[in-house]
């Protein structure tokens, strides 16, 4: 059983100008709904992915905080949303390593002050707004920790983080849960595997070796390259999270996966691939001899992968894309988009793997 489903038609959308929440964005304005996008701008957000949504009426930005109460109250007060859905974070495990505070000041005490503007917005509702509204916390796979060869993370899996970011992200869940339990707000969470697609920001592994590859650098694979995530396409990921906001039972956490388990030099190897047959290298060399192995990084995950079964069971999703065609279609978008590349990096990121 769900919750009787209900459409939102006005959403307050953090961290929307980020790689999954402006794929989000696009998504559901193309759809008709009014999006209030508020995002902070740090180096991984980019108001050119929303570029297409500049002079949309059914599209606010606004710059800023979720950890700014004033702002984000008076947003509220304004727009009216019927759901909010929270995308901000911190979310780079290597960059966590570095620098772990600004991911506890993001993950944790911001989403801590969204949630109580939340509680107050939504006490203040009333009939069927108060009803119907939800707030969804968009989270990871990586608060469970690491599987060993066998086995999935199911939503019953005990949190067992291992890097500062994955621990930020178990608390911001913690806190969501908290909210409900204690106060009642209708809350939502999902976790998602390791997303992939348009618009990601090129730290990331598979458009990290995209740029490399196409410019004729080494491709750095951590350690033995035998990692494994399941790998999900973004643009699925956003209709998995419109499925539950819509029919989700509140209170309750679904877990997403893309059924798409591969090592990191299995990906690595398909991206090669790929380039080598829309984009050789003048020379005729195959991109797999640019493969570097490099130290592993601190505390890295052996494997993760999800069973996204409750989320289909209850809700009718799953994923339409398979890593081949969902890889595919990414690379060719970064093949027509590099002037969009070249923007997002404007210096403060030189690709190198961090964290080591």
């Amino acid at each position: 059983m769900t919750d009787r489903a209900h459409r939102p038609r006005t959403l307050l959308v953090t961290g929307g100008a980020g790689f999954i929440g402006a794929n989000f964005v696009l998504q559901v304005v193309a759809d008709g709904l009014t999006v209030v996008n508020l995002d902070k701008l740090t180096y991984a957000g980019n108001l050119d992915t929303l570029a297409s949504l500049a002079d949309h009426p059914g599209h606010v930005f606004v710059q800023g905080d979720i950890g700014d109460r004033a702002l984000v109250e008076r947003l509220l007060a304004e727009h009216h949303p019927d759901a909010i859905v929270n995308f901000a974070a911190e979310s780079h495990v290597d960059r966590s390593i570095d620098g772990p505070a600004a991911f506890v000041e993001t993950n944790v005490v911001g989403t801590l002050g969204l949630l109580e503007c939340a509680r107050d917005y939504w006490r203040s509702l009333q009939g069927e707004a108060r009803e119907t509204f939800r707030l969804l916390h968009v989270s990871t796979d990586e608060v469970y920790g690491s599987l060993g060869d066998e086995g999935k993370f199911t939503e019953q899996t005990a949190y067992a983080p291992n890097s500062p970011y994955s621990a930020s992200k178990a608390a911001s869940d913690h806190l969501v849960r908290a909210f409900h339990h204690t106060y009642g707000l209708p809350v939502l969470t999902t976790n998602c595997s390791n997303n992939y697609g348009p618009y990601q920001f090129p730290e990331k592994l598979i458009p990290l070796v995209i740029q490399k590859a196409l410019a004729d650098e080494p491709l750095p694979v951590y350690g033995d390259g035998m990692n494994i995530r399941d790998w999900l396409f973004v643009g699925d990921h956003c209709s998995a999270i419109r499925r539950v906001l819509e029919s989700g039972r509140v209170g309750e956490t679904y877990n997403v996966g893309g059924n798409a388990e591969r090592t990191n030099i299995t990906v690595v190897k398909t991206i090669c691939a790929l380039l080598d047959a829309r984009r050789p290298l003048a020379d005729g060399r195959p991109r797999e001899s640019l493969i570097t192995y490099v130290k592993d990084r601190p505390g890295h995950d052996r494997r993760y992968a999800i069973d996204a079964s409750k989320l289909e069971r209850e809700l009718g999703w799953k994923p339409s894309q398979t890593f081949e065609s969902g890889i595919a279609q990414t690379v060719d978008w970064y093949l027509a988009n590099q002037p969009w590349v070249q923007r997002v990096l404007d210096g403060s990121y030189r690709m190198e793997r961090l964290g080591s």
